[in-house]
């Protein structure tokens, strides 16, 4: 065989190398990304009457009841007016955070009129954050009450 051609083989060996690794972390980037909380309603910025329904959107994971502990598993948690929690926080018990450990996915919120943050929090099975990467923040507007 001469030089060229086994500099030829070489070559093309690492190329469907290179590109099967490629794919591959392609593939584990698509499937950490895939890991996500989101509104499903309302719209970022969106103008509502008091009371609205608050339905919450999950990829990547699976939505367990308070106390199951199962790898990539949890709920929903709904901070008004508030930040996300960091990994491993407890998410507090108090009239900011809402909890819904029976794996509910909406629920219908009732806020005074004005500009409100919506933090959707993913949590696992003991009220522990997901942290940032797993929570979603939006504003609306509650409109006055028409009288």
């Amino acid at each position: 065989m001469t030089a060229s051609l086994l500099s030829q083989q070489c070559r093309h060996t690492f190329r469907q190398s290179a590109a099967a690794l490629l794919i591959s972390g392609l593939s584990m980037l698509s499937a950490q990304a895939a890991e996500r909380t989101f509104f499903e309603a309302p719209a970022d910025n969106a103008e509502v009457s008091s009371p609205f329904k608050v339905k919450f959107g999950l990829e990547g994971m699976k939505i367990a009841p308070l106390g199951d502990m199962t790898e990539k598993t949890g709920h929903h948690h709904l901070i008004i007016d508030g930040a996300a929690l960091a990994s491993g926080n407890p998410v507090p018990f108090d009239e900011k955070h809402m909890h819904f450990g029976k794996g509910q996915t909406e629920v219908e919120l009732s806020l005074p009129p004005g500009k409100h943050t919506l933090t959707l929090q993913f949590g696992n099975g003991a009220h522990q954050s997901y942290g940032p990467g797993m929570s979603k923040t939006i504003s609306v507007t509650v409109l006055p009450t028409a009288k």
